[in-house]
């Protein structure tokens, strides 16, 4: 992914102060930003990332959909305000300095001298019914923070994986159906334009028969990752979500569904690292998939990933995946995208991925991004939720079927995956076959 400086561009040392530019539509989304880790804020151990997200990815996103007159007031909670002093100097000099004085301004919770682990609640609580919240927080605390701001009729986005059970994920769909919000999972790999081509074309080869995908970040992530390593979650958890997802939302609509999954994995190279001894290297769940009313028609899904891949590699994640069906079959490798870049101050060729986040200033001294699949899958969040809050309260209901029918990763559409995901934990945690069953009538149950 792409690499930005982390000094102010020098074309214009005195940048003026940008003016929001309003847009047609139904009025700006107020939004709480729950974490303010690396994905949010790109601030980790006390400075910018050493990953490729060295300025965040929530955080730009909102400031600039805020310029752009989608966004309304900006929130941010963690658990520790002592951080909040340089989040903001490390956003002004690295984003306001940047891009053209962009408003980096937010208001935070807890307060700077205090430490909270349960703040989320008095920032949401300070939210109005219609507001949102996106959710970037170690994958055991989706499910509270998520079912408090549905309970109060707050749109929520949640970072992938959803939840880690296929309770906690039926709960959430029951409960947004009862309040009437928006429930979005940031599966932003959707948005990749390969990705996005491929599923549209496997609609056309015939029934699936076979999937096969790889996913992997370099062993520096650990480091990034050590404090819930094996603890929290895992590898599965956090990459394999990736892909099958991919492979749902392009199977799910020729009938296919899960029926069971076993699992195997790797240990030693993290837990040598320092990871908890409960921390596997890598994980691969194989899954048998069957097409409802398909006269016994299955099909294979192996899906794979790690965190121990070599440092040096070139590429911040290796992504690709094999599709095989009736009438053809489909190869998608987004590691190495014909284009890189040698630098000394690297000491090797880079392979770097401008399409996910680009971090280049446009003409205008702007942040320029808003065509990378990670912007889009945030705007069509916030859209998504401006449209349920433009509808009349009686037609709500008929918008998120609408937007459950447009095939956006919301949680209806995202169901099998979080299946796939418990069942993959269970059965390397059991040491057996897992079944998976969906019922008449919409419901789910592992087996």
């Amino acid at each position: 992914m792409d690499a930005i400086p982390l000094h102010p561009a020098s074309a214009d040392p005195k940048p003026q102060p940008q003016t929001q530019t309003a847009e047609h539509g139904p009025k700006p989304l107020n939004v709480l930003m729950v974490g303010t880790g690396e994905y949010t804020t790109g601030f980790v151990g006390g400075g910018a990332s050493g990953s490729d997200k060295k300025v965040g990815v929530v955080g730009l996103t909102m400031f600039d959909l805020r310029r752009r007159g989608k966004v309304g007031k900006l929130s941010m909670v963690g658990t520790s305000g002592t951080k909040y002093p340089a989040i903001r100097a490390h956003l002004q000099k690295n984003i306001s300095e940047f891009y053209n004085n962009l408003d980096t301004s937010f208001e935070s919770y807890p307060a700077d001298d205090k430490k909270d682990p349960e703040a989320y609640k008095t920032a949401i609580d300070a939210l109005s019914p219609g507001d949102a919240i996106t959710i970037f927080t170690p994958d055991t605390t989706h499910y509270p923070i998520a079912l408090y701001a549905i309970t109060r009729k707050i749109h929520v986005l949640i970072t992938k994986p959803c939840v880690k059970t296929l309770s906690h994920h039926l709960a959430l769909l029951s409960a947004a159906r009862e309040h009437g919000v928006f429930v979005y999972i940031e599966h932003h790999k959707r948005y990749d334009p390969a990705y996005a081509d491929a599923r549209f074309k496997a609609q056309s080869l015939g029934d699936w028969n076979y999937f096969y995908s790889y996913m992997s970040q370099p062993k520096s992530q650990l480091e990034t990752f050590k404090a819930w390593a094996g603890k929290d979650s895992d590898i599965s958890y956090y990459l394999n979500s990736h892909h099958i997802d991919i492979c749902e939302s392009m199977v799910q609509q020729q009938g296919f569904t899960p029926v069971k999954v076993s699992a195997s994995a790797s240990k030693g190279i993290a837990t040598g690292l320092g990871c908890d001894e409960g921390t596997e290297d890598t994980i691969s769940l194989l899954v048998s998939w069957v097409k409802k009313g398909g006269e016994g028609k299955r099909a294979i899904g192996v899906y794979t990933a790690s965190w121990t891949a070599p440092l040096k590699a070139g590429v911040h994640s290796n992504q690709y995946f094999h599709y095989l069906a009736e009438r053809g079959e489909i190869r998608v490798d987004q590691a190495k995208r014909g284009y890189d870049v040698a630098d000394d101050r690297q000491g090797q060729l880079i392979w770097y991925n401008p399409f996910y986040m680009r971090y280049a200033p446009d003409e205008e001294g702007n942040f320029g991004g808003q065509n990378g699949y990670g912007y889009i899958s945030f705007e069509k969040f916030v859209d998504g939720c401006r449209l349920v809050n433009e509808a009349p309260l009686d037609k709500r209901v008929e918008v998120l079927g609408m937007l459950d029918k447009r095939g956006l990763p919301t949680l209806r559409n995202t169901i099998a995956t979080t299946a796939i995901l418990e069942a993959g934990r269970r059965a390397i945690d059991e040491g057996r076959e897992v079944g998976i069953e969906e019922m008449e009538g919409g419901g789910w149950k592992l087996i």
